[in-house]
Order: structure tokens, then sequence, then C-alpha cells
């Protein structure tokens, strides 16, 4: 059944100068379409919210996801969602806590917009069947404490499983409104018009559901929610899916991405030893909330007069302190101590975590919990505004995918679920502002795909869907064998860490060129060790497919892009990492260990150009600019408050790699 409907307020503006390089990976040509209003591209917290949003707005809209709808990063947050919902607390504490954590590059106003739209996002989410945990013979959501709050202002779920109490909320809405969802399928690029404009996305469904290999969602409105890129490093506390196809898609289509060199590292990841790879259990933030203690063998705490929040000090600042304390005694992990909080608050307040610990032989009621840092969020992403607008117009995207502003050098605990859920809302606002409503919305069968009956283009009753452009012959992505992905984690641990120096960075940099020209064969030229990253074949290249180790050619396929994807993020982080000589927030360099405000409280952008070459640039000041401009582009009507997007002068130190 053919979908009906208009475009987005961005089907008309231009980007603030980026163009749309027109590269894609290597994948067999669409073999089947559906027609949408909206294509949402995940289904954690922020997919799923904006999903909703457009649907009850009348726009058709379809989910895709890489798992299953409840497999997301969503499912996995323990902690809670930060809100001041409290009788002693108000949003500018929540902002003021914010900004803190954030070292100095925060977006003020994108940090108050979260903080004052953040209470009533809550209780829409709690209107949409979500279920917290109340105080004791109340109704009132019980609350907590976490790093670098300095009120109670945490609210949970399940004790500790409030990413899947959200998680179970949000999918059983969108099953109950009967939106279509294609799972189990892999987002590839982004397909434009010939404005360059968005038209959709290919997918490659992965062997389930009604469609089978590569497809093609047809829409003029596509909202990046895709969640992280943790996978780059060894061992993460993120799923396996977190490949940062998001931020790789949102590259080759030529949108601007920022930050990406402040990776969080959380503090407490349960320590299974030096060759644990993969997702790691988490020992949530809200344990020490609660009251444990950060210990080292001998069972001396060494957080205390570190900061005035010792153990609740900021994540990074915590991080830091785990890997100092280590370093000093030679040993590669810390320990949390919570055994004074009993068997029962265990089985009641920390369910989830008792048992990982469990099954792992640790026993928390009576034994200190081993832990050291692990990857967890990547505070930079997608560059957007307010409204979840890229610098592509039609593209979108929110949650961790995304650089909204929020997070600043380092996020705050428990501020990534709110930010998934305001910036979904704030963009399904802006996407419904620009169009009409779907008149056959209503008639839609839901989650039954029968394809595109009319061919893309054809939309009954309303302007057509945008028709994308061919992919050129000359620009598929050359992929990298799926082995890749093991090396680029192992590079990435040793070299672009918690602990990071110009020596570590330039390992991994030449480390990483390596695994590109070992996999395109002998005769690929080197690349200059100058500091930049040369888009010879893993960003973007001329060409099918690069040679696997053993001389044959990868098979595109899920395991291929997503090394190749990896590849690409990492190369991104690592030109970013090198650049910013200073230690601030998340990004911690030895040999630069101080904050430097003078010549880095600034923004990267980077962006990939149509001849395929990395564009690195900085924002003159620690405010980004506007990510679309043109008279379309004016704030949505609807109820937030619309804080506009500073627009200061790029500084002229722009690099360009041939």
């Amino acid at each position: 059944m053919t979908a009906t409907g208009t475009g987005t307020g961005s089907g008309t503006c231009t980007g603030t100068g980026a163009t749309t390089p027109g590269i894609r990976l290597t994948a067999p040509a669409p073999g089947w379409s559906i027609d949408a209003d909206v294509v949402v591209v995940g289904s954690g917290v922020a997919g799923l919210t904006a999903a909703l949003r457009c649907a009850a707005a009348g726009r058709r809209t379809v989910v895709v996801t890489k798992a299953r709808l409840d497999d997301g990063s969503t499912r996995w947050a323990q902690g809670g969602i930060a809100a001041a919902l409290g009788t002693d607390d108000t949003p500018e504490q929540h902002l003021t806590d914010t900004l803190v954590a954030g070292a100095g590059l925060c977006d003020e106003a994108a940090v108050r917009t979260l903080v004052t739209e953040g209470p009533a996002a809550v209780h829409r989410l709690i209107g949409s069947g979500a279920r917290f945990d109340t105080a004791p013979g109340t109704d009132e959501i019980a609350l907590t404490r976490e790093g670098g709050h300095h009120r109670r202002r945490i609210a949970h779920a399940g004790g500790d499983a409030t990413g899947a109490e959200i998680s179970r909320a949000l999918v059983e809405a969108v099953r109950t409104a009967a939106l279509r969802t294609v799972e189990n399928a892999l987002v590839l690029d982004l397909l434009t018009d010939a404005a360059g404009r968005t038209a959709g996305v290919t997918l490659h469904v992965m062997g389930e559901g009604q469609h089978d290999g590569v497809g093609a969602v047809h829409a003029p409105a596509v909202i990046l929610a895709t969640g992280g890129m943790g996978q780059v490093f060894s061992a993460t506390t993120n799923p396996a899916v977190s490949t940062g196809d998001g931020v790789a898609l949102a590259l080759r289509a030529g949108a601007e991405v920022s930050d990406l060199e402040f990776v969080q590292f959380h503090p407490t990841v349960l320590y299974l030893g030096p060759d644990a790879e993969g997702q790691q259990p988490l020992i949530s933030e809200a344990v020490r909330g609660e009251g444990a203690h950060l210990v080292d063998a001998d069972g001396v705490r060494f957080m205390a007069g570190r900061h005035e929040l010792a153990e609740l000090a900021p994540r990074d600042i915590v991080a830091k302190a785990i890997m100092r304390r280590a370093h000093e005694q030679g040993v590669d992990h810390m320990y949390l101590d919570a055994r004074h909080f009993g068997a029962e608050m265990w089985r009641n307040r920390f369910p989830t975590i008792l048992a990982a610990c469990r099954d792992h032989g640790i026993d928390p009621v009576t034994e200190p919990i081993p832990v050291a840092p692990a990857a967890h969020y990547a505070s930079g992403g997608v560059r957007t505004d307010l409204y979840g607008r890229t610098t592509v117009p039609g593209l979108y995207a929110c949650g961790e995918v995304a650089c909204t502003g929020v997070h600043g050098a380092n996020r705050l605990a428990s501020n990534s679920l709110l930010e998934g859920l305001v910036f979904a809302e704030r963009i399904a606002a802006d996407i419904v502002s620009g169009s009409a409503p779907n008149p056959a919305y209503g008639d839609d069968d839901g989650g039954t795909d029968d394809g595109d009956a009319d061919g893309p283009g054809t939309r009954h009753g309303s302007s057509p869907v945008p028709a994308p452009v061919p992919a050129p012959a000359s620009t598929p992505l050359r992929l990298v064998a799926p082995e890749t992905r093991g090396a680029v984690q192992r590079i990435m641990t040793a070299g672009a860490g918690v602990l990071r120096s110009a020596e570590s960075l330039d390992r991994a940099a030449a480390a990483l060129d390596r695994l590109h020209r070992d996999a395109a064969g002998p005769g690929t030229p080197a690349e200059p060790d100058t500091g930049t990253v040369s888009d010879t074949g893993t960003a973007g290249d001329t060409g099918t497919t690069e040679a696997a180790p053993d001389g044959k050619t990868p098979e595109p396929g899920v395991e291929a892009w997503e090394a190749t994807n990896l590849l690409c993020v990492a190369r991104v982080l690592v030109a970013a990492a090198r650049r910013r000589e200073e230690t601030r927030g998340c990004h911690w360099r030895e040999d630069h260990p101080d904050r430097d405000d003078a010549s880095w409280r600034r923004h990267f952008r980077i962006t990939l150009d149509a001849d395929r070459t990395l564009r690195v640039g900085t924002t003159g000041t620690d405010a980004f600019p506007a990510t679309v401009t043109g008279p379309d582009h004016t704030a949505p009507t609807h109820h937030h408050e619309h804080n506009p997007t500073s627009t200061p002068t790029p500084s002229p130190d722009t690099e360009r790699t041939p």
C-alpha cells in the first residue's frame, strides 16, 4: 500500500555550506521499497518517541531497527532518567550541574531546553505507560542521586532496570498504534534527490520479516536514532549493534559531525580481566548514589578529598581517579564496596546488577566489586540544532548518534534518556509543522508491508516523494574485511582509550591506515603523517571493495558493512583527538594535562567532501553555528519554547586532506 503525504519543513532549506558527496557503501541495488512520510532509524527512547509523535500527527511513519524493537541501547540503561521532579530541585540547578559536567563545551541554549522541557516530557512518558518506582507508601516518584548531581533527581524503574521499563512501554505503544516496523535491518545509506534533499534510506534486512535483502524506504524526512559507537573499543557497555552506523552514514551523506573525541568511559564497569572483550556488565552510578565507596585493594577510599562530591563527582573525574590510583599501585582495576547495603537492599534496589555480579562469581553482598572504566557513551555525533536538524536538508538526528550540544565534553549521568526524549519530541514538532497530515494514514495496515505498488515518487492526494538520485557508478565505498573489526577495537583501546597522548594517537592513526593499506593490497600508498585523515578508502573512495588479508575481496554483507563503518568513525575520532591538545572532560591527554580554554574552548566540525577528502575545521567559540538557513526554518509552532541556535563565524583553520 503506497503512502501519501507531503514533505517536511526542512525540504526547501540549504545547509551551512555542506554538500552531499554522494558516497555510498558497496551494496546490491534495492530490490523492494516502501513509501512513507517519515522513516525513523532506531528503536530506543529517541527513535520510538519520535515515531509515536509523528504517527499521532497523521504522518505515515516507518521504524527501521537493526535488531528487534526492544534490543537497542535504551534497554541497557540501569540508573534512570534525570529531571527536576523533586520539590527541592529546579531546572536551573539541573542546568548548572550539566554545564559543570560538560567542562565548558555545552551549548547553554540546548541544555536549558533539556532541563526546562524535561519534567513535562517525563510525565508524558509516564502517560505512555512507563512505570517508575515510587517512594514507600506514596504515589510520588522515588528519586536518587548519581555522579555530578547535587540533588536527588534520577527517576528509576525496577530498581536498576529503568531502560528496560522505558523500552517496554514505548514498544508496547508502538505495537498498539500499529506502526509499520522493519526489524533486523541494517541501514546502509541516505538517499537524496537532485537538489540534495533527503529522499529516504537504503537498508539490508537480515533474513527475517516480510522483506529480505537490500531495499529502500522513500521518505522526505529521515530521523537517525541509531545509538552509539561503543563497539569501536574492545570493552564497552554498549550492545553488539552499536557500530557507529548512523555517524558513518551521515558523513557519507555530507552531514557535519562534532565532538567525536569526547567518548565517555563509565568509571564502574565490572572488571572481567585484562582480555575481556565485547559488552561488559555496567555497575550503575546509582550504586554510588546510594552510598557505595570506591576503594583500592587495601580497602582505602581514594575519592574523598579529590572532589567535593567524592564518589559522585562527574564521570570523567572518577574514571581518571581510578586510572591514576591503578597506575600508582601497578594494577588495572579498583573496587566498589557496597557490602553495607545488606542483602535485602541489593535484592530490592539493584536486582539486575546483583544477578550480573553473581553470574560472574562475585557476590557484592559479601565482597567488593572489581571495577574499571570502559567505553560507555559518545558525547559527540551528528551535529544538530535545537530541533534535531542536521546540515543535510530533511535529515534529523537524536539520541546518542546526535551532537545537540547538551553534553559538551562529558555527559552528566542520566541525561541521555532525557535528551533522547526531549529532542525526539522537538523533531516530531518540526516535521509536523512543515507538512500536512496524510489523509490516507488512518487506512494504513500498520505492520503489513506490501511493497511500493506505484513505484517511488507516487503520493496519493499530496506532493510527491522526492525521487532519489541513483548511486553513481564511480562512488561506492570500499569495504573492509569483517575481521578488521577486532583489529580496529584493539588499536583504539590501546591508542585512544581513557589515557591518550600524541604518541599513542599517532600509533593508532598509523595502525588504522595500515589496516586500509593491508586490506587494499600491495601498491596502496601510505598516508602522510600530518595529523589529518586522508580518505583513501575508509571514509570514501572510488572502486568497489578492498581485498581481505587472504587476498579475497570482501563480499557486501552485514559484517563487512559494520567493519567499514567502525573503521570510518575510528579514523575520525582519532583525527579529532590528535588535534585537541588539552585535557577536557572525557578527553584526557597525558602530554597536555591541563584544560586550555584560550586555544580549545571550541568544537571541531568534520565533514566528508564530494571529492572524498575529510574537512576538519573548528568553531570560533564554544557555540555552534546554525545547521540550517533560509525562511523555511523558523521555529515550528508548538508547545516548546524556541531557543535560537547561535551562529559564530567559523575560525579560519579549516584543513582538508588530499
